[in-house]
């Protein structure tokens, strides 16, 4: 099977770097693949991707070196193994409160006996390699999202669950959870703090940790803080910002008297 590149970058002892999609479009995860990511994140939770087009927007990332990570929309089953099934090597449940939650999404994640995923993998068979059987549960990571009072409440208990890989944050419902406006990159003491426990508790459990950030000196902060990976920015957001930069710098450019 091939190996999981963001496993083998931390076996390195490597941050690592991820892009994210929200766009449905196979031509934007492709050129988001290509530009030097070492995975992508195809978002099913709040981009407007479905599993009706998850497969060709995995097949786009499958053209470049970017290891494929799929978020799905939510703790179910079905939607993982189908995620995993289309060829996803990395999964991101969201809104994981307790353990009984994260046990629930390591078993849809692995096949018998140490979880309940059907076997069918229609499309990861053939990409990841005949040995897929015998290595995806070695090879395939788990991400929980701890984002909520709850999931911080039982964050002991999500983070000390076999076969949770990595604690995945959420920053803007993580601000919800402390009462704040929901937003990237914030600067809050408390939020600060937060996270940091979350790694502090997440790394004594032996688990990796991942930041969601909105941009490159968040990101840079954050593996300096000791993150194990960060989620740097979005097609949709580098979108708005360059149309936007071109047409502002042409309004002023072109004002009367210039």
């Amino acid at each position: 099977m091939k190996p999981n590149k963001i496993k083998q970058m931390w076996a390195q002892g490597k941050p690592v770097t991820m892009g994210w999609i929200s766009i449905a479009n196979t031509f934007t995860a492709e050129i988001m693949g290509r530009q030097g990511f070492d995975a992508v994140c195809i978002d099913m939770q709040h981009g407007v991707t479905g599993l009706s087009n998850l497969m060709e927007m995995l097949q786009a990332v499958s053209a470049t070196d970017a290891s494929p990570v799929v978020r799905v929309g939510w703790n179910e089953p079905a939607a993982i193994m189908k995620a995993l099934d289309f060829g996803a090597s990395s999964i991101i449940v969201p809104l994981i409160n307790n353990a009984e939650e994260a046990r629930k999404a390591v078993a849809a994640c692995r096949y018998p006996p140490m979880g309940e995923r059907s076997s069918g993998p229609v499309r990861a068979l053939q990409i990841h390699g005949p040995d897929y059987f015998a290595k995806a549960n070695e090879e395939i990571l788990v991400m929980a999202m701890i984002e909520t009072k709850e999931g911080l409440e039982n964050l002991e208990e999500i983070c000390s669950t076999p076969g949770v890989d990595v604690i995945y944050i959420g920053p803007a419902d993580l601000s919800y959870a402390l009462g704040m406006a929901p937003r990237s990159d914030n600067p809050d003491p408390l939020h600060v703090a937060t996270c940091d426990r979350i790694k502090e508790v997440a790394h004594r459990h032996g688990k990796k940790v991942c930041m969601h950030c909105g941009g490159a000196e968040f990101a840079s902060g954050a593996i300096k803080r000791g993150f194990d990976m960060v989620m740097l920015t979005s097609d949709i957001i580098c979108l708005i910002a360059g149309v936007k930069r071109q047409v502002d710098s042409l309004k002023e450019l072109t004002k009367s008297g210039s």
